[in-house]
């Protein structure tokens, strides 16, 4: 997961060391990444993870697909 997370989001770069930022962070990201798998559309998850930031309306597709059963 570490490697992915790196890749992703460079987590080694990340400049947060105070108090509970980097702890915080770690599980936002985890939670982006575990929502983004979820998604069954075809491409990377870098590339879905990009596309989500620039387009509402695909963040929106892919959350609404965690509330459905």
């Amino acid at each position: 997961m570490h490697w992915q997370l790196d890749l992703s989001f460079r987590e080694d770069a990340a400049r947060n060391r105070k108090d509970n930022g980097p702890g915080s962070l770690a599980v936002l990201r985890r939670r982006a990444l575990d929502v983004v798998r979820r998604d069954t559309s075809k491409g990377s998850l870098s590339i879905k993870l990009k596309k989500a930031g620039w387009s509402d309306d695909y963040l929106r597709s892919i959350l609404n697909g965690l509330a459905a059963p």
